[in-house]
């Protein structure tokens, strides 16, 4: 048993060290890319103001204005994506949102963001949900869609 302890520690510390490591993975946005509810909101709000392109990339479209091309984690809905997107201009603003759990564990919004990045939009957001969109927009009656 003493000639097998050295090899479980090393397994050990490979296992713990790939999951850190997956704790730790680098988002594909930046902080500066999130957008606010409330700022989201008051552009929304602002008549006369551009308004930002904003892409349901979950469940359902709820924030007024946006267009729903389904959930991100399906490759036909970022094909969807794709294709909305196609003849848009690069430097538009492109706000993106799902609102189906935290942030922490959407399947939706990374492969969504990662698109954007992908077809080279340099005005990229994504917008910051923190736990849903019923409670971080539609509960702060934030508009919506009719």
């Amino acid at each position: 048993m003493k000639k097998l302890t050295p090899y479980f520690s090393f397994i050990f510390m490979l296992v713990f060290s790939a999951a850190v490591q997956a704790q730790t993975a680098k988002e594909p946005w930046t902080e500066s890319q999130l957008i606010a509810t409330q700022e989201l909101a008051d552009q929304i709000n602002a008549p006369g103001k551009p308004k930002p392109l904003i892409i349901n990339i979950g469940p359902q479209a709820v924030i007024k204005g946006s267009v729903d091309v389904g959930p991100g984690k399906e490759k036909t809905n970022i094909k969807a994506l794709e294709k909305t997107l196609a003849k848009s201009d690069k430097n538009k603003e492109v706000v993106i949102y799902c609102g189906c759990c935290p942030f922490d564990k959407c399947p939706n919004i990374r492969p969504a963001f990662n698109q954007l990045k992908d077809m080279g939009f340099t005005n990229a957001r994504l917008l910051n949900i923190p736990k849903n969109i019923k409670t971080d927009w539609i509960d702060k009656g934030y508009p919506v869609n009719d």
